[in-house]
C-alpha cells in the first residue's frame, strides 16, 4: 500500500528494517542511546559496535537525547548512509503530552534526513513496544505527522522521494495499511 504526497511516495511494508533497501533508517532508541531491545537492539546487533561507539560520543557531547529529539550516527556494518536515532515517549495514559512528543519524533527525524539530503528513509513503529504507546493512536500520529511534514514543504526543502513504514509485527502492518488508505 502506498500514497503519493507532494511527489513523495509514502508506503508500508512488513519486515525487518535492517534489511530495508534505502538510504537512512530511523531507530526507536532510548534517551541514553544504549542499544536496548526490540528494533533498537536489532539495529545495534546488525550494525556492529561502531554504532554504539558513535552513540557514546553523542552522550559525551550532550548527555543523550530527550524524547521527541533525534540524532544521527553512521550505520556501522549496515548498508545505509546513516541511522537516525529518536526517542519516543513512554505511554503514561495520554496525559503527559505523549502524542505531541511522538509527532515530534517523526518531524525531527525527517528534518535530519532532509538535512543529510536523503532521498529515502524508513521508520519503525516508534514507542509501540516496551514504551506501550497504543498501536492505533501511534499509527495515526505517525501518518498524520509524516503527511503534514511533507505537505508543508516545497520540493526544494524536501529531497525525500520515499518514506516507508517498516512494521515488524503483522498487526501493525495491517493497521498502517488500513489507515494509509484513508489518505488516498
Amino acid at each position: 500500500m502506498q500514497i503519493t504526497v507532494n511527489n513523495v511516495v509514502i508506503s508500508v511494508s512488513e519486515g525487518d528494517i535492517t534489511a530495508w533497501q534505502g538510504e537512512m533508517i530511523v531507530n526507536a532508541s532510548n534517551s541514553g542511546l544504549y542499544g536496548g531491545g526490540g528494533v533498537d537492539g536489532a539495529i545495534h546487533r546488525a550494525g556492529g559496535p561502531r554504532i554504539a561507539e558513535e552513540c557514546a560520543v553523542i552522550r559525551q557531547k550532550q548527555g543523550g537525547i530527550l524524547p521527541g529529539q533525534a540524532a544521527v550516527t553512521t550505520a556501522g556494518l549496515l548498508p545505509f548512509r546513516g541511522i537516525i536515532h529518536t526517542v519516543g515517549p513512554i505511554w503514561k495514559g495520554g496525559t503527559a503530552g505523549e502524542t505531541a512528543i511522538l509527532s515530534q519524533c517523526y518531524s525531527s527525524s525527517l528534518s535530519l534526513a532532509c538535512s543529510y539530503g536523503a532521498r529515502s528513509v524508513a521508520f519503525p513503529n516508534i514507542s509501540t513496544g516496551i514504551f506501550n504507546f497504543p498501536k492505533e493512536l501511534a499509527c495515526k500520529t505517525a501518518l498524520d505527522s509524516v503527511v503534514t511534514y511533507v505537505r508543508e514543504r516545497t520540493s526544494a526543502e524536501l529531497p525525500l522521494q520515499r518514506i516507508e513504514f517498516i512494521c515488524f509485527e503483522h498487526d501493525n502492518a495491517i493497521l498502517y495499511e488500513a489507515m494509509l488508505n484513508d489518505y488516498i
